[in-house]
């Protein structure tokens, strides 16, 4: 007997449908006859760009994760971006997330899980009831964020704040450069088609396409393409097992403008208590994941139990240099903090600490070329 298909949510489906009309196919006939000038480019991406901004700085990297604490100012702007967004209050939106991670790929738990396909992972899951009705009320797991008064006030006028946003700013930018149908175009519906799919891209293309260097326990991926539309988000793997990490791009090459973003408001002294997963912790995992992936590599090879053995004691010995670099490390650390030690004994540690991050990295290299090797 066929499955029946859960009945559809209407009024996504007429947000979704209509916005994409207006984008595709009366934007681009509204100006054939009409000039398009540089302040409708200039303010897509500004507002494209807030609202992004917004969706991962706010409701994911701050609401959903806590990976950084920010002043009620920051937190107000948030509210409203995630308004523009359309992508329903904070309160709801963490609430799906943190299920999300808790029972990623979950077919049966997980909201958006990518292995139900491209489809439902990007857009479909929203367009059909497929949780329960009490799941959409039931923010038992956001219990913290109940207690924020910014959040609840959001939550409360999130219908006004949305219509506010979605058609008072248009028509502000239309009035000022005498043009509000296109203003309404532009801002109103192109902008709000990029920020729905772009930011649906995490739930989608970051679990289907990309690379796993952390791990590949669930189907998260990294992706630098996907970085540059999703504000830093397409860094998917390393987030989904460092999700109380307040980067997603941990190194200074990758794109993350929400990491800049919230690394600017502490400067500001708008942001603090950033989050951050010690390097050791990071190094393992990178090293654990390219070990299983090496070790499937070679099972074609006659003597690949020999050379598996042998990967194992470089990656014992690797882990033992690591954690002796990075305990010695941390010591360093603490003793210029604290300046407790005298300026012998700290002569004689740093001299420890050259010599055993030449010993680490030695014992790096010799690593990556055995991997190298097989790979």
């Amino acid at each position: 007997m066929e499955q029946k298909s859960p009945p559809l949510i209407w009024l996504n489906v007429i947000i979704f449908t209509t916005s994409f009309l207006l984008a595709v196919v009366v934007t681009p006939l509204y100006f054939l006859h009409h000039d398009l000038q540089a302040a409708h480019w200039v303010w897509l991406l500004i507002t494209f760009s807030f609202c992004n901004l917004c969706i991962t700085a706010g409701y994911h990297r701050l609401w959903s994760h806590r990976t950084y604490q920010a002043h009620w100012s920051l937190r107000f702007i948030f509210a409203f971006g995630g308004a523009f967004a359309l992508q329903n209050s904070a309160l709801h939106w963490s609430s799906d997330h943190r299920v999300h991670h808790r029972h990623v790929d979950n077919n049966d738990k997980d909201p958006y899980s990518a292995k139900r396909g491209f489809w439902f992972s990007h857009i479909g899951w929203m367009l059909r009831h497929y949780q329960t009705p009490e799941i959409y009320h039931d923010y038992s797991n956001c219990r913290d964020l109940q207690k924020e008064k910014i959040v609840m006030w959001q939550h409360k006028y999130y219908v006004p704040l949305a219509l506010l946003m979605n058609l008072g700013v248009p028509i502000l930018l239309g009035i000022i450069y005498h043009d509000v149908i296109g203003m309404l175009l532009m801002v109103g519906a192109v902008r709000l088609v990029l920020n729905h799919h772009t930011t649906f891209f995490i739930n989608s293309l970051a679990h289907i396409w990309g690379s796993q260097p952390y791990t590949n326990k669930n189907t998260a991926r990294d992706n630098g393409i996907l970085a540059v539309l999703t504000f830093g988000e397409g860094y998917h793997n390393f987030h989904h097992i460092f999700e109380n990490d307040y980067r997603n791009g941990i190194y200074w090459w990758q794109y993350d403008p929400t990491k800049w973003l919230i690394k600017t408001c502490h400067w500001m002294k708008l942001a603090d208590k950033l989050r951050v997963t010690p390097a050791e912790k990071i190094e393992k995992s990178r090293a654990l994941q390219l070990l299983n992936d090496t070790k499937k590599k070679i099972l074609h090879l006659p003597d690949h139990t020999l050379i598996a053995e042998r990967m194992h004691t470089e990656y014992d010995a690797l882990i033992l240099q690591m954690s002796e670099y990075y305990g010695l490390k941390k010591q360093l650390i603490t003793d210029r903090k604290e300046r407790l030690m005298e300026q012998y004994e700290h002569a004689v540690l740093k001299v420890r600490f050259e010599q055993m991050q030449q010993h680490f990295k030695q014992q790096q290299l010799q690593w990556q070329l055995l991997m190298k090797q097989y790979a």
